[in-house]
């Protein structure tokens, strides 16, 4: 005779059914190597900010580094890169990336001057000759990133910071007429950032660090004689065009610039070792990435600031340019006196500099020359 099954235990019957049967299936599965669906976790999110503007390609270039690790990790670790401000204001961002109050941060160890002096040659100055590239190669191979290592170490910064993208020489700046001689600077209310406030300081400019985002605005009420920034592309995405005619090409103030990227030292050392080094191997490949689009974004625009905006620019005069040299060595000796930290980078980069420049200068082609002879060409004179 049956026994008489409540319909609340055949319920629970089947509930224990269907769990031991899942769990058999489980492990077969597991033993199978099929994937833990149920068990997989969410990819990492790291939120960074840039010091930049939306719409500058400064900021594009932010985006291609962050694109570029997202692929390469096949979705695994997902940076999203929001512009200057959403979170801090972009001198803010090396504490906000140092405490955690952002994951990273795209910007130049300029605005990070006023921590460490020394900070900034990396990026201001003449660096003994040297282009962009070559500081990145110094900074990878000649003790750069164990000196930049050691700084941050020093002002207690939480940060992992990796350099990339090589800048071109920048301008001197825009201005309301040419600049002809060093005396023009005296009284002149100009923007700059990192060692170059002490060099323009020197001579004679009332000098204002702004962040990139308020140079024009301020060139347009009138707080500003004159500024630079970086680049034909940037200068015109800014709107310089808009409250100056007048460019100067070429100068020592930030010859051999290049870009930071910054991961909160916590958040990076949690990453798995595969993520860290697709990290770097991206932060190569979008410096690579920056230089040819700089190249080809750059000239455009040059050309296009002459053609539809009726900028004129004009080479900086070469006594002005070795001025700029003289004042500089008297900047980088005061700033040395009494910072051995300071002395040391410089002294490890003019080592480097006396060795590589010499090569590089008796190695290449003169440029000039060949642009001169292919484009610059006297019209043929008919034979009488």
């Amino acid at each position: 005779m049956k026994k008489n099954v409540k319909p609340e235990e055949r319920a629970n019957s089947s509930r224990r059914n269907f769990l031991g049967t899942a769990a058999a299936g489980t492990a077969s599965a597991a033993a199978l190597g099929f994937p833990m669906i149920g068990n997989a976790q969410a990819p990492n999110q790291l939120r960074f900010q840039s010091t930049w503007p939306s719409k500058d390609i400064f900021h594009e270039y932010a985006l291609d580094f962050a694109k570029k690790v997202n692929d390469m990790t096949g979705g695994e670790l997902k940076i999203e890169v929001l512009p200057a401000g959403a979170v801090v204001p972009a001198f803010g961002l090396l504490d906000a990336v140092s405490k955690g109050t952002l994951d990273g941060g795209h910007g130049v160890m300029g605005y990070n001057y006023g921590k460490q002096s020394a900070i900034a040659l990396w990026t201001s100055g003449p660096v003994f000759g040297m282009d962009a590239n070559m500081v990145l190669a110094w900074h990878k191979y000649g003790g750069g990133k164990e000196l930049l290592d050691k700084l941050y170490t020093s002002i207690g910064a939480n940060v992992v910071s990796f350099l990339t993208g090589p800048m071109p020489t920048q301008p001197l700046g825009w201005f309301k007429k040419p600049i002809s001689k060093a005396e023009d600077f005296k009284g002149l209310k100009f923007r700059t950032n990192g060692l170059a406030i002490d060099l323009f300081t020197a001579m004679g400019a009332a000098v204002n660090a702004l962040p990139g985002g308020e140079i024009v605005p301020a060139m347009d009420r009138g707080l500003l004689d004159g500024a630079e920034f970086n680049n034909a592309t940037s200068d015109r995405l800014l709107g310089f065009a808009d409250v100056s005619k007048v460019c100067m090409l070429q100068s020592f103030h930030q010859s051999a610039e290049q870009f930071e990227i910054s991961f909160n030292k916590t958040k990076y050392n949690a990453l798995p070792p595969k993520i860290k080094a697709i990290i770097a191997n991206a932060v190569e490949a979008s410096s690579a990435d920056m230089s040819w689009k700089a190249i080809d974004r750059y000239s455009k625009d040059y050309i296009e600031l002459q053609t539809k905006e009726n900028v004129k620019f004009y080479k900086t005069p070469d006594a002005l340019l070795q001025q700029q040299l003289i004042i500089w060595d008297e900047v980088v000796a005061k700033k040395g006196a009494d910072n051995p930290l300071f002395k040391e980078v410089e002294a490890s980069q003019r080592k480097f500099a006396e060795r590589t420049m010499k090569w590089d200068m008796d190695t290449n082609n003169n440029r000039r020359m060949a642009y001169n002879h292919y484009f610059l060409k006297k019209p043929a004179t008919k034979k009488s």
